[in-house]
């Protein structure tokens, strides 16, 4: 026999009796709904983070400019300052932890692309490439060819676990995905898909919201969510038994990202680092970006509106921004500091507030759409475990070879499909001319396809495409990719066949 009274009992001392308010009006199934739902939060833990944005609010309106410090040079590599030989010796080493197994990806796939305007997880949406891919098979394809380069490399055939971290509302659209398309090629033993963790939402004064009379509000735990599912959802003990030590995190948005990038791998491995950022150089001092730096010795990322438009301002003798490195959510790991986050430090991550408009349960038992915002949301960022680092280091790169998100609807121009498309696009045409290819066109209106099971970053193409007229709409695919009858391309790994251009 369920107890309203226990209940209340249990959630008084932390201000949270309200909950029970409309239990005489629910049924038996709807009450052994409530206590589930309300004995799946530790409601001594979320009140308590709710307390400490409280304080991180107060804290936040403080400017940290006395206290930052640039990132120093030893620690700041780049792609773009290093030499040939340096890149090559990095590369060398990220492709011989590749062909040993020891690398995995760690890729943030929980939100779903309301921004895009479809209602569906982000990583399934269809940028308009001619090749129709999406972006989990873009990123799936180019593990595939990171395999196959490893394995030319060194002789020795290893696989990349992927780890896909979705939410409660992507978790079986993305499972259906990747089954509807075999796993894009990929061995499905190695695409373990977990889910993150949920927050209650809080009214201004620190009350849990109710969503219906039997049900509490709840919102993802944020992309810092991912130290405590990894630890939840066994996703750590799935590392060790395989034998990974490093992990490459990054968000499923960019539609230019290197996935388990070996140059930024070896990098971090070659500089013994435990937690690595790669960054691109800021634009302008106002671009909305978070920087990392150095904060009371330190490293972390600073937002944007953090700091003083003088400090923003401030530039070395080069002419170079004193702050430029801008976080991309572009990490790396080791297991072992995953797991020693994950056990000691997850519970003091710091707490980021979103003040939104939350369906609500008012008095009366109706529920409200709110016009206004009226409660908030709880969320923790990944780059805020950098703090905890003993051996952190920064891997700088070109943000036109490396970064371009996917986050807004087209007619924002900015951050939107035709901007990765384009920026794609543009991409592959330097690798086409690095290649020898001669294209005389402008790059208004290019459009240019590589498949990523041909070419991972521009190598493997000299062959086809040396001295050869090119003209648009380029698209060159694998041996055995066809367009299939949807439009998409579906296909295995393999050596370029020909070139196919259609428009």
């Amino acid at each position: 026999m369920l107890d309203a009274e226990l209940l209340k009992k249990e959630l008084a001392p932390h201000g949270q009796e309200h909950l029970v308010r409309f239990w005489g009006e629910l049924s038996e199934a709807e009450r052994e709904q409530l206590c589930a739902d309300v004995r799946a939060v530790d409601v001594a833990e979320v009140v308590e983070y709710f307390r400490r944005t409280q304080e991180t609010s107060r804290t936040d309106q403080q400017k940290l400019d006395d206290r930052m410090k640039p990132i120093p040079p030893h620690i700041h590599g780049s792609a773009v300052r290093s030499g040939p030989r340096e890149i090559a010796a990095y590369e060398a080493e990220g492709l011989l932890q590749v062909s040993r197994g020891k690398v995995g990806v760690l890729l943030m796939a929980g939100g779903q692309g309301t921004r895009l305007g479809v209602t569906y997880p982000k990583g399934m949406y269809d940028v308009g490439l001619p090749s129709h891919k999406t972006l989990y098979q873009l990123q799936a394809e180019r593990i595939l060819r990171l395999e196959e380069l490893a394995y030319s490399r060194t002789g020795r055939r290893g696989s990349v676990a992927w780890y896909i971290m979705t939410s409660e509302a992507t978790m079986e659209p993305t499972l259906r995905f990747f089954e509807q398309h075999a796993y894009f090629g990929l061995d499905r033993r190695n695409v373990v898909v977990f889910e993150q963790g949920l927050l209650p939402c809080f009214t201004f004064d620190g009350k849990i919201i109710l969503d219906g009379k039997n049900r509490l509000s709840k919102a993802p735990d944020g992309n810092g969510g991912l130290y405590r599912a990894l630890r939840e959802e066994k996703v750590l003990d799935d590392m060790e038994r395989r034998g990974i030590e490093y992990l490459h995190a990054h968000a499923v948005d960019n539609i230019l990202v290197k996935v388990a990038d070996p140059v930024f791998i070896g990098y971090c491995i070659k500089k013994g680092a435990d937690c690595g950022a790669k960054v691109v150089e800021k634009t302008n001092p106002t671009e909305a970006v978070g920087v990392v730096c150095e904060v009371d010795g330190r490293f972390q990322v600073v937002e944007y509106s953090e700091i003083t438009p003088m400090t923003a301002e401030r530039c070395n003798n080069d002419g170079r921004l004193t702050f430029s490195a801008g976080s991309i959510c572009n990490h790396f790991f080791t297991r072992q500091f995953l797991r020693h986050v994950a056990d000691r430090h997850e519970r003091k991550l710091r707490l980021h507030v979103a003040k939104k408009k939350i369906p609500y349960v008012d008095a009366s038992g109706h529920r409200v759409v709110p016009d206004k915002p009226n409660g908030i949301k709880m969320e923790k960022f990944v780059f805020d475990v950098f703090p905890f680092s003993e051996r952190f280091v920064t891997w700088e790169v070109d943000r036109t070879e490396e970064f371009s998100p996917v986050k807004n609807a087209d007619s924002t121009g900015k951050d939107c499909p035709a901007t990765a498309r384009n920026d794609l696009f543009a991409l592959h045409r330097r690798y086409l001319e690095l290649a020898g290819g001669m294209v005389t066109e402008t790059e208004e209106d290019f459009v240019c396809e590589i498949s990523p099971l041909v070419s991972y970053a521009g190598e493997n193409l000299e062959g086809s495409v040396a001295d050869a007229k090119l003209r648009s709409p380029i698209v060159i695919w694998a041996e055995g990719e066809v367009p299939a009858s949807n439009g998409t391309v579906n296909g295995t790994a393999g050596y370029i066949n020909e070139i196919h251009a259609y428009a």
